[in-house]
């Protein structure tokens, strides 16, 4: 179940993605020679009467298209059909193509708003609260001979409780350990595991106090507050532009230093990885999932890398300065060898995606 409802995320935005187009095509009375949902072999398909437009569903749902009269025509044989996108004002192309990417921003930008308005907003509590947590254990302290691990939160010692909205009160427990007393008896929540662990503190004669090795850190309190009609737009505009900018950066990295390259994920990875957050978290990570790859979708389809949107547009660009357009047969080409690398590159990571499963 958590595996389709990853494929359906990913359907979702590809189809927004090239109903952008579509839409942007019908508006601009541009022929639209097929829109499908899905690649390979076609599953069940419909022409449009009026548009004689072919409506398609294959069989791989990772991905979609909407073709144009004549687009990527390496031959130059459509060049006279009146259909032939190349042969429309350069404006209205430009917009054709733009709208794919808008379509995807757009959408975050309105399922956020839903969201907010329906789950309200999260923030920091008013009072400022932390519920404290190891953050690191030293190596060969009396925490990492206990047991403790990074993350695990001790939420009781002797009884007491420690989650009380402070860090000065683990701290204090700790510290205030004096030989001859028993062990600290521990209660310690690791994920949804609950375990009592037994330490006992050693004197650090350069802090001067009783430790037991960690570091601590604290998560800050948080609570949900509703959010009204207008408040619900500028909260899912600033959602939108941090995850934009998050995003932006991410690129920058991946394409300067080659940062997060092992992170990278095709298809598979992102099915794989949106189904493990949706079991875990539920209905809410499916909600981020989908604003978040749908931002992202349409950020990388603005690169100037052949077959992409960015491309396309790059070319109209030049036509707009020149006065006249490349020849379609060149454009045709350099957009044919970059979806041939594309797919290269997406080939290369479905790989690995399926190797990284059986490890």
């Amino acid at each position: 179940m958590y595996i389709l409802l990853a494929i359906l995320l990913l359907a979702i935005l590809i189809v927004v993605h090239e109903f952008g187009h579509f839409m942007a095509a019908r508006l601009m009375k541009i022929d639209v020679r097929e829109f499908s949902v899905g690649f390979g072999p076609k599953l069940l398909g419909w022409k449009s009467r009026k548009h004689e437009t072919v409506f398609s569903v294959r069989a791989i749902p990772l991905g979609g298209y909407c073709s144009f009269y004549g687009e990527d025509d390496t031959k130059g044989t459509a060049k006279d059909d009146p259909r032939n996108f190349a042969n429309h004002n350069i404006w209205k192309r430009m917009f054709v193509i733009l709208m794919g990417p808008v379509m995807n921003f757009v959408l975050a930008f309105v399922v956020a708003v839903g969201f907010y308005w329906c789950a309200g907003n999260v923030v920091p509590t008013e009072k400022e609260e932390y519920d404290p947590f190891i953050s690191q254990v030293l190596a060969g302290s009396a925490a990492d001979r206990a047991g403790l691990k990074g993350g695990d939160v001790v939420s009781e010692i002797n009884g007491e409780n420690m989650l009380d909205g402070t860090m000065e009160t683990l701290l204090n427990t700790i510290s205030g350990w004096k030989e001859g007393d028993d062990p600290l008896r521990m209660t310690v929540q690791r994920g949804e595991e609950t375990m009592e662990l037994n330490v006992t503190p050693q004197w650090n004669e350069e802090a001067g106090k009783m430790q037991i090795g960690v570091y601590i850190n604290g998560y800050r309190r948080t609570e949900v507050k509703p959010v009204g009609f207008f408040e619900g737009f500028g909260c899912a505009w600033n959602l939108c532009v941090t995850e934009g900018g998050a995003i932006l950066r991410a690129l920058k990295n991946l394409v300067t230093t080659g940062e997060g390259l092992d992170q990278t994920a095709g298809p598979v990875g992102i099915v794989s990885m949106v189904s493990e957050s949706v079991r875990e978290y539920g209905i809410t990570a499916f909600i981020e999932l989908l604003i978040m790859i749908s931002i992202n979708l349409g950020l990388v389809n603005l690169l100037p890398i052949p077959g992409l949107d960015g491309s396309r547009l790059v070319f109209g660009l030049i036509e707009l300065i020149r006065g006249k357009r490349v020849p379609p047969e060149k454009e045709a080409v350099v957009h044919l060898v970059g979806m041939v690398f594309l797919f290269g590159v997406m080939i290369f990571f479905t790989f690995r995606d399926v190797m990284r499963l059986f490890q």
